[in-house]
C-alpha cells in the first residue's frame, strides 16, 4: 500500500499508457488487415504488425512530439516567463540554484554536485538534455520506420523507393511531425493562459484554489 500511494501518479500514467498502446496497436492490425484486403494482399500476423514499420512509425511519430513538448517547456520555463500564471515561475522571487557551490555542502544535496564545475553544469541542465535526447531518438525512429514503410508502399505500386537518407526531406515525414508539434505547443500555450485563471484542487499545477489571479507561479 505504501508502494502505491508513493508512486501512485506514475503507476496510474504507466497504466494508462499501457491501455492506450495496446488499443494503438489492436486497431492498427485491423487497419492494416482492412488496407491488406482491399489490395487483395496477405494481411500481417497481430505480432507481425507489432514489428512493422507502419506501427513503429505511428508509435515513434507521437513519442517525438510529446518528448519535444517537454523539452521545450522545461528549457523555455528556466528563461522565460508569463506573468500571473501557475506554470511559470515568479520573476520577482529570488533566483532558486544561485550559489551551487554552496547549496551542494547542504545536507541531503546530490553528490554529483561536489564532483566539480563541469558536472555541476550538466547535472543543473540534466532534465532538459534528457528530454532533447529523447526527443531526438524518437524522431529518428520515426524517420526510419517511416521511411520503410514508404519504400514498402512505392514497390507495392511498381515505384522506385526512396532511400532512408533521402526520405529526411520528403513532406511526409515532415507533414506527420509538423501535424503533432503544432498541437503540443498550442496545447502546453492554453494550459499556461487557463492557469492564470482557472483551478485544480490539490494540484501542483495549478495555484491555490483561494489564491488571487495575480499570484505567478504555484
Amino acid at each position: 500500500m505504501r508502494l502505491l500511494k508513493d508512486n501512485g501518479l506514475t503507476i496510474a500514467l504507466l497504466a494508462l499508457f499501457a491501455v492506450c498502446i495496446a488499443g494503438q496497436y489492436i486497431a492498427g492490425w485491423y487497419v492494416e488487415l482492412e488496407d491488406a484486403r482491399r489490395h487483395a494482399q496477405p494481411g500481417l500476423t497481430l505480432f507481425a504488425y507489432a514489428a512493422s514499420p507502419q506501427f513503429l512509425s505511428s508509435v515513434f511519430e507521437n513519442w517525438e512530439s510529446e518528448f519535444l513538448q517537454m523539452a521545450a517547456y522545461v528549457v523555455l520555463t528556466a528563461f522565460l516567463i508569463q506573468r500571473r500564471s501557475a506554470e511559470s515561475k515568479d520573476p520577482d522571487a529570488p533566483p532558486r540554484d544561485d550559489d551551487l557551490d554552496r547549496k551542494a555542502q547542504e545536507r541531503g544535496a546530490p553528490s554529483i554536485l561536489r564532483k566539480g564545475p563541469l558536472w555541476r553544469a550538466i547535472y543543473a541542465r540534466s532534465l532538459g538534455l534528457a528530454l532533447i535526447l529523447l526527443f531526438v531518438a524518437s524522431f529518428t525512429l520515426h524517420w526510419i520506420n517511416s521511411a520503410h514503410a514508404s519504400a514498402q508502399e512505392a514497390l507495392e505500386h511498381g515505384e522506385t523507393p526512396k532511400t532512408v537518407l533521402a526520405y529526411l526531406g520528403d513532406a511526409q515525414l515532415w507533414f506527420e511531425s509538423f501535424q503533432n508539434w503544432q498541437s503540443e505547443f498550442l496545447s502546453t500555450a492554453v494550459l499556461v493562459v487557463l492557469s492564470i485563471f482557472l483551478r485544480q484542487r490539490e494540484s501542483p499545477e495549478s495555484k491555490p484554489v483561494a489564491a488571487p489571479n495575480a499570484q505567478t507561479g504555484e
